[in-house]
């Protein structure tokens, strides 16, 4: 049996080298072990992401945001997964609370203006 560090060190290689699905099964066997941990659960959330598994990753990212809301990547994230599958006032929220702790950040913010432009539409 792999240790959790052996787990996560697979998975993290996979999906640096774009072996989006693949990084899935090591990252989902190290969540298993360490649900509490945020970087398991962030990478995972990445390698579901780039997999186009956007439930999955929506579900990975609001776990994080969830232990760490001033974590501005998983709330930038987990509003991306909402918007891609199709939920725009649900990807409001995360994506205002990004733009308000990064707000240099210009990509946060054309990614909040089109889900609050969405959501009206919807």
């Amino acid at each position: 049996m792999e240790s959790l560090y052996d787990l996560y060190q697979r998975g993290r290689e996979l999906l640096e080298h774009g072996d989006y699905q693949a990084a899935i099964v090591p990252l989902s066997k190290a969540r298993d072990l360490e649900p509490d941990k945020a970087s398991i659960r962030e990478a995972l959330g990445r390698a579901l992401f780039h997999a186009q598994h956007y439930e999955g990753a929506a579900e990975e990212f609001k776990a994080v945001a969830a232990n760490t809301p001033t974590n501005d990547y998983a709330l930038f994230c987990l509003g991306r997964a909402m918007q891609l599958l199709g939920r725009h006032s649900e990807a409001c929220q995360p994506l205002a609370l990004a733009c308000s702790l990064r707000p240099e950040r210009e990509d946060y913010r054309v990614y909040r203006d089109r889900a609050r432009r969405d959501a009206h539409r919807a």
